[in-house]
């Protein structure tokens, strides 16, 4: 708040206060924002335009025919809107009125959150959450530590240990704090919540101003919570909107299903018809009009004005009108009912009881709804390993120091040179914490385990490293004051100053620490992956421990390599002089920083490996192999090296016995060029005439010679990459025509960056297939978000992918009823919902067009106002919606134990699917009209608007009783709403007719269908007419259940012969 010293000049910057906003609307712009966001639908805005035509022009139809369907649709969308957004403000106010402890002039003051300012100083109590960014400045804890959980953030529920500022630990009262002069430098908010740049300079009462820099080991972020720490202070560095976590409120980039896309395109097929129709009915008024006496009639002769008016603008009033007449086989409700199918459907998931982990006590979460669909249309499934395909329950199994094999509980051959060391490096090299109270969140030791010592860390790799050397005989006891401890095989203490840490990060995939002994000696010591730590040393048995680090992988284990360098103290003051300048950097810090680890972390001697088993998950093997008969081609994406990931392939039975293995890796092409080894790869798979189609794949048995395909992150760059005449594109599409010829593709070595690539490249492939990602770390978001649906897995490495996914599962294995039970449900449900709205509509408005060629073309309505306005509303609408969310045409468990029975891609919604229910729609209406006209011609009792509700009885029955010969799966509910809603008709009709209420005798349909049920052959004609109408639809079934039968017909048949015996 105050210039700092020296400064010539100074223009204060205007922070925003703690208020987060995560709603949409306030109460003065939700009406005109909401209205302008609905009309931005093109449905939406199509019928408003025809409404303010009928609202301008003379039309045959009431504006209300189409208003009060346009109201209803854009007041319930507006309501659902509305109170999902009332919903975030009750949110937003509760955050922001929490109270919060804060330092003024000396003393503690109370005060909402959404007042707190940026440099107000402020105190965090054991499990409160930090009310804004803060940097932290002090702890209760002597070594100026504090834990910390991130689960609201990134979903880690792990504890990550922050560091308070160094010259600032010491100060533990409130006085201390309050007179603390500081200006902090950092840059510009983002949303980025692990690459954060600070720059702190100090100035105590007029002394020496000095810097020191901060990293997100100093900072604490709004929306984590402070664990196993009595209390803290912090400065409030980012408040309000520009919070991580607010700036991470960011919504996602919208997905759309191809059934949605289908759906659009089937509409702008039917506004052609609709345009066609009104154009033709035009054209042909002005042909029958073209003899005088059907232009001006006795009874309705023009008026001087009507003779000289413009031609051209009279032929387009009409053709206008004609679109208004027409207009509603287009069906603005299908889009309401579409959502609150998909809305309702997806509560269907969330119930399901068998998705529920009782370990956890999670089940499955629908982020979004939109998607629901896509779920049974899944054509290539991406998956991480680690987390997803295994456990993340990492156990010690053995470790190897420079040839000789190390197992937990067994006696080893007396000690040699490198022992000591390497168990020292593994005690040292880690950024574990030791839990010292007697509770951990509330769970007593001995609930937790019978170790004597709790760890806690923010990766359960470096737990289990820690507890494994702990049974070998050191145990890794604390780290205060900036000393660790560790106690060795004889029970003495042994402290080494720690003096740098070289974090880890995916890129180096390394981490190393720098400590000084109690004798003076400096070590770097290191751990990482084999791929980075071979690569950097110069001595050691590097033979015989990378033989045992590949036969490891080979059985599955996590192997990470120990090394060492002993520093001098110049080698030591170099190194600390290069990496304080990286980290004063504010620019490009993170790339300066790993310049000079780079050149830090060289001419290493090797001293062992380790190895730690990650077991598979409960039927990870079953799920993959139930995709595989769906149909569906499972990828492999993960960090690991080849061998381990390989391994776990085959256990999960990705791979078969008789897969032959395709490699293209770094090795491979390091031996041939990228050219050859892509065209030797390409003649073996293609030896087989055509690709691996989704039937071809559903079909694979254990005889059947497959392929799998193993590629690394080196080789996929290469692929990549621009090739230097500017062609990218030919070994992209090789290695895709490769990849489609496979069962089955492993991809390790990956970077979260080419995860998302592989993903991206498969779904812009030719064949444009629907993917899906399912990965359980803040390293699958990437792919996660590339796919057409997202999966997180609400796992041990957070919750951060199951946030930004479209659906989080608890276990893989969940996988498999989601994607061949409910998913194959959705699709089935809504592609018949979207081909029922347009058939229904065809029916409705067909007729109408027909009545034009026997009225003259002079736009006169077949049907009532009030049966044009509440056809698509009420008396039909209902059923459909019920059928799209309980319809099962097959049930659940069959399709778990057949899952050939997924279906293939939008066969549902096809072109073929689409003309067919559009031509019964045709022949339907001809039905109506036409045999209502034939039947009933010259009949005296049947006036136009007798004839007109004829027509609609039969086809209000017929639509209707059409749903119910394609219901399979009845209940009490069908019945009600299928037989209700017909009652309702009948009902309605009696009142709007003046039976049941008198009052209503002074329109124009009073008494009229009471007169057309008063006559026995109208009862005839409506049965005839419902039975004639219906019979194609019967027959085809039939028919093609006799010549064409199904796959699920004849495994329905053969169920039926198998376990229900003839009498």
């Amino acid at each position: 708040r105050e210039p700092p010293p020296g400064t010539e000049a100074y223009i204060p910057q205007r922070f925003p206060d703690n208020r987060i906003v995560s709603s949409k609307y306030t109460f003065w712009n939700f009406i005109p924002k909401n209205l302008f966001e609905q009309f931005r639908r093109i449905a939406n805005f199509y019928f408003l335009i025809i409404f303010l035509v009928q609202l301008i022009i003379d039309t045959p139809t009431s504006p209300v025919t189409s208003g009060l369907p346009l109201l209803f649709v854009i007041t319930v969308t507006a309501i659902k809107q509305g109170y999902e957004d009332w919903l975030r403000h009750k949110a937003d106010n509760a955050m922001n009125q929490c109270p919060v402890h804060f330092i003024q002039h000396g003393k503690l003051v109370r005060k909402q959150s959404r007042k707190l300012r940026v440099g107000d100083i402020v105190m965090v109590k054991e499990d409160e959450t930090f009310p804004c960014d803060l940097i932290f400045l002090s702890s209760s804890r002597g070594d100026g530590t504090c834990f910390v959980t991130t689960a609201s953030l990134d979903g880690e529920s792990s504890h990550k240990t922050h560091y308070a500022v160094q010259d600032t630990k010491a100060f533990h009262s409130e006085q201390e704090i309050d007179a603390l002069h500081a200006t902090i430098e950092c840059e510009q908010p983002q949303p980025d919540l692990y690459n954060l740049l600070f720059l702190s300079k100090y100035l105590y009462f007029g002394m020496f101003i000095f810097c020191r820099p901060l990293g997100s080991e100093n900072l604490l972020l709004r929306g984590a919570t402070l664990k196993n720490t009595e209390k803290i202070f912090g400065v409030a560095i980012y408040t309000g909107m520009e919070t991580k976590m607010a700036l991470n409120y960011q919504s996602k980039s919208q997905k759309r299903s191809a059934v949605e896309k289908s759906m659009n395109v089937f509409l702008i097929v039917y506004l052609c018809i609709l345009i066609s129709k009104a154009l033709i009915n035009t054209v042909l008024k002005y042909v029958w009009q073209s003899e005088p006496f059907r232009d001006e009639p006795w009874y309705n002769q023009k008026t001087e004005p009507e003779r000289k008016r413009n031609q051209f603008l009279q032929a387009f009033t009409d053709f206008l009108a004609f679109m208004v007449l027409f207009n509603y086989i287009i069906p603005v409700s299908m889009y309401v009912t579409v959502e609150m199918q998909k809305f309702l459907g997806s509560y269907f998931l969330t119930w399901d009881e068998e998705m529920f982990d009782e370990d956890t006590g999670e089940g499955p979460l629908v982020n979004t709804s939109d998607l629901n669909e896509e779920l049974g249309q899944i054509e290539y499934v991406f998956t991480d390993k680690t987390g997803t395909l295994t456990e993340n329950n990492m156990e010690f199994v053995e470790c190897c120091i420079e040839g000789h094999v190390y197992i937990p509980h067994v006696i080893c051959l007396g000690p040699f040179k490198g022992e000591e060391l390497f168990f020292r490096a593994l005690c040292l090299c880690h950024t574990v914490q030791v839990k010292d109270d007697d509770n951990v969140d509330g769970l007593k030791k001995s609930q937790l385990s019978r170790r004597s010592r709790i760890y806690i860390s923010s990766s359960p790799d470096e737990v289990a490293l820690v507890e494994g050397i702990q049974r070998l005989g050191y145990t890794y006891l604390c780290l205060k004051d900036n000393y660790m401890e560790i106690l060795n095989r004889e029970n003495n203490r042994e402290k080494f100053e720690l003096l740098e840490v070289l974090s880890f990060d995916s890129v180096r995939r390394r981490m190393s620490v720098i400590v000084k002994s109690s004798t003076g000696d400096i070590f770097l010591f290191c751990k990482g992956a084999d791929s980075s730590i071979f690569p950097r040393v110069k001595e050691g048995k590097i033979d015989q421990i990378r033989s045992r680090v590949e036969r490891n992988a080979v059985e599955g284990l996590r192997t990470l390599c120990v090394a060492y360098k002993k520093l001098t103290a110049e080698e030591y003051s170099n190194a600390q002089k290069m990496l304080q300048n990286a980290k004063l950097a504010l620019q490009d810090r993170e790339k300066k920083l790993a310049e000079v680890y780079e050149k830090i972390e060289r001419d290493f001697i090797l001293l062992g490996a380790t190895a730690v088993e990650d077991r598979l998950q409960e039927k990870a093997a079953d799920t993959i192999e139930a995709l595989q008969k769906a149909g569906i081609k499972v990828w492999v994406l993960t960090g690991d090296k080849m061998e381990t990931a390989a391994a776990t392939c085959y256990a999960c039975k990705l791979f078969r016995r008789n897969t032959q293995i395709l490699e293209l890796t770094t090795k491979k092409i390091e031996e041939q060029s990228l050219h050859d080894v892509l065209f030797d790869l390409s003649k073996t798979v293609l030896r087989h005439s055509g690709s691996l189609t989704r039937d071809s794949l559903s079909g694979l048995s254990t005889d059947m010679q497959d392929y799998g395909l193993i590629i690394d992150g080196a080789a996929l760059s290469l692929i990549m990459k621009p090739r230097q005449d500017g062609s990218s594109g030919n070994y992209r599409e090789l290695f895709l025509e490769i990849c489609r010829n496979c069962s089955a593709v492993l991809c390790c070595r990956m970077a979260p960056l080419q995860k998302a690539q592989i993903v991206k490249l498969i779904k812009l492939s030719k064949e444009h297939p629907i993917t899906l990602a399912i990965g359980d770390g803040a390293n699958d978001v990437s792919m996660i978000l590339e796919a057409h649906v997202g999966i997180g897995i609400i796992g041990k490495e957070g919750r951060q992918a199951a946030r930004n996914s479209d659906y989080a599962i608890p276990k893989f294995k969940h996988l498999k009823k989601m994607l061949l039970v409910h998913g194959h449900f959705y699709y089935v449900r809504i592609s018949e919902l979207v081909q029922y709205f347009f058939y229904k509509n065809v029916c409705f408005i067909f007729p109408q067009f027909l009545y034009q060629f026997f009225c003259g073309f002079s736009q006169q309505p077949l049907y009532d106002t009030a049966y044009l306005t509440l056809y698509n509303i009420s008396f039909t609408s209902l059923p459909i919606l019920l059928y799209s969310l309980m319809e099962q045409h097959v049930s659940a468990d069959t399709l778990k134990r057949e899952p050939s029975l997924d279906v293939a891609k939008n066969a549902l919604l096809r072109w073929r699917a689409f003309i067919y229910w559009t031509f019964l729609g045709v022949f339907d209406a001809v039905v109506f009209f036409f045999g209502a006209y034939f039947l009933f011609d010259n009949t005296i009792m049947f006036g136009n608007w007798t004839f007109g509700t004829l027509v609609f009885t039969v086809l209000v029955f017929t639509v209707t009783l059409k749903l119910a010969l394609d219901t399979h799966y009845w209940t009490w509910i069908n019945h009600f709403m299928i037989w209700g809603s017909l009652l309702f008709y009948i009902v309605f009709s009696l009142l709007w007719g003046g039976i049941i209420w008198p009052f209503l005798n002074y329109q124009r349909m009073y008494y009229v269908f009471m007169q057309m049920l008063s006559s026995g052959p109208a009862w005839l004609g409506i049965i005839l007419l419902i039975t004639v109408s219906l019979l194609p639809d019967v027959l085809k079934k039939v028919l093609c259940r006799q010549l064409w039968p199904t796959q699920l017909f004849l495994m329905s048949w053969s169920y039926i012969h198998r376990y229900c015996p003839q009498p």
